[in-house]
């Protein structure tokens, strides 16, 4: 059970802070900071990201996130992903990305670790599904399990482990889980380790689901793909929050029901804002929120993408309840752990509005 209340030394400064909330006809400051707005490529005319109910990033030191992004492709170099795309990747900035999104933390080292592990993650999609030499959706179950075998290691019979082996060094993608994962034992606990893979699973559940879309051609309902939304998001970058800040949630409150729903709909609001900024560089048919929704509801994409803005401000808006009131009655490195929560979002949205990964001219995945 949560405890009664936090006390003692740090929780002063654990405040869960308010999000700013945007009036109708105020362009939301992050959205602002890409110039336009936010406008999709993917209608006739072009749509408009309305203001999202979501926090600022806590802070943006550019040397940080420029040390931590360039060590970052040397590691992408090391373990071959996204080769003869490196520089497209620097351009990325996946380092700012983790600098925001951990505003306690000044050690890039630590940084490094978290934005290996959010690449490796990325590299599932941009290598298997978007990209790579073959991206038939038949292929990726099989591919996943291989995943799953590096992130949860397989033991088996020394002369098939030598088979296996041979298969991860011809793979980018396992070599790169494996580091990342390597990298993380080093400065987290084995709990929190056991947390990541548990929700790296979680994940491949829904990667395995979205191939099945794929290859049947079949348009999943909104409620399913919602329900998607909750396996498939960003829950393996938050669960790094309390090892990359240096400390540990207790077991019994990061397992508490009340707890894990307040994570869930951070993560799930954090992917709902991931499917509105990066239609502007993906096909017109992908699968995401505001797409299906104008499909099945036969309106315009732009009343399509309101709603999806409503969906996720309601998110947010049970999140800061929630969150304000287990703050109150939960031990120390639970509201530090929330409030990190907060600032992940609110780093996230900033790096979603002004990665060229998504508001490039020719940006691409």
């Amino acid at each position: 059970m949560i405890g009664t209340g936090p006390t003692g030394l740090g929780t002063s400064a654990a405040r869960f802070p308010h999000a700013r909330r945007p009036t109708g006809d105020e362009p939301d400051r992050a959205n602002e900071a890409n110039g336009t707005n936010q406008p999709a490529a993917t209608a006739e005319a072009p749509v408009r990201v309305p203001p999202l109910h979501c926090p600022d990033a806590v802070r943006d030191d550019p040397a940080l996130g420029e040390e931590v992004n360039n060590r970052l492709v040397d590691w992408a170099e090391e373990v071959g992903l996204f080769r003869g795309r490196l520089e497209r990747l620097r351009s990325h900035q996946f380092g700012r990305l983790f600098m925001l999104a951990h505003p306690d933390c000044d050690d890039p080292d630590r940084l490094l670790v978290a934005a290996r592990c959010g690449l490796a993650e990325w590299a599932v999609d941009d290598h298997w599904v978007d990209e790579g030499e073959d991206t038939t959706p038949e292929l990726l179950g099989h591919r996943l399990a291989l995943t799953h075998a590096v992130v949860d290691p397989v033991r088996l019979p020394g002369r098939y482990l030598a088979q296996f082996e041979q298969v991860v060094r011809q793979e980018p993608v396992l070599r790169a889980f494996r580091s990342c994962l390597d990298h993380l034992t080093g400065i987290a606990t084995p709990t929190q380790v056991a947390r990541l893979r548990h929700e790296l699973a979680v994940m491949f559940v829904g990667y395995s689901q979205e191939a099945q879309w794929r290859s049947s051609g079949r348009t999943p309902a909104v409620w399913e793909y919602l329900l998607h939304r909750y396996e498939n998001a960003f829950f393996p970058c938050m669960v790094l929050i309390d090892p990359i800040g240096g400390y540990e949630l207790p077991a019994h409150e990061f397992a508490d029901a009340r707890v894990r729903r307040t994570y869930l709909y951070a993560g799930t609001a954090s992917v709902l804002l991931n499917d509105l900024y990066s239609m502007s560089k993906e096909d017109p048919t992908d699968t995401n929120l505001p797409n299906l929704i104008a499909a099945e509801e036969q309106c315009s994409l732009q009343e399509a993408v309101d709603r999806t803005a409503r969906i996720h401000d309601e998110l947010m808006h049970t999140i800061e309840a929630e969150a304000a009131l287990l703050s109150a009655v939960g031990s120390p490195q639970l509201r530090r752990f929330l409030a990190g929560l907060w600032a992940w979002m609110g780093g996230s949205k900033e790096w979603h509005a002004t990665s060229p990964r998504y508001h490039a001219p020719a940006a691409q995945s």
